[in-house]
């Protein structure tokens, strides 16, 4: 049986009743979900947070999961998304209404270090960075990542290239 069809199997379970089910899917797909996230955004914290409010928020709406939608995976990494974006949308706000709330960034100890490829994906656009780690980290196809992201195949396409052009510029094409 692929990972899909257990997915789906344990998710129908959950929404039949099966409260131990989710805690299934949890162990199954918490690990994935943290990796994005924190990928994305380089704070533990948050992602962790991020994860525990996908799951509450699946607690929730445990009924609006349905297979031909899509895969459960896609549907938690597409809840994970939106609540990552209204998190930092939040925070940026805070940042702007009492600045002294924003850590300090870290000065580098030796400028003279090369671009690490972690460094050069932070650097990237915030909509790059989503397709590129949804891509290459999490081997999420380019239909599944625009129905994640509510976004034309095009637009992922587009995206995607851009963000390994950046890349390449950034790593001098050494690691791409």
């Amino acid at each position: 049986m692929s990972l899909r069809q257990t997915e789906e199997i344990e998710m129908a379970a959950y929404q039949a009743g099966d409260a131990e089910a989710l805690g299934r899917i949890y162990e199954q797909l918490k690990q994935p979900l943290y990796l994005f996230i924190y990928r994305y955004t380089r704070d533990e914290q948050l992602s962790i947070d991020v994860v525990q409010d996908t799951f509450i928020k699946v607690q929730q709406y445990k009924q609006s999961f349905t297979p031909e939608k899509g895969t459960l995976k896609n549907f938690l990494f597409q809840t994970a998304y939106r609540i990552m974006i209204d998190k930092l949308n939040r925070r940026k706000k805070w940042y702007r209404l009492m600045p002294f709330l924003k850590p300090e960034d870290p000065q580098p100890t030796n400028t003279e270090d090369k671009l690490t490829v972690q460094q050069a994906l932070s650097s990237l656009p915030e909509k790059q960075r989503a397709v590129i780690l949804l891509t290459y980290y999490h081997d999420l196809s380019q239909t599944e990542i625009a129905q994640m992201l509510e976004i034309p195949v095009g637009t992922v396409k587009s995206r995607l290239h851009h963000a390994i052009s950046s890349l390449k510029n950034m790593l001098g094409g050494d690691y791409l």
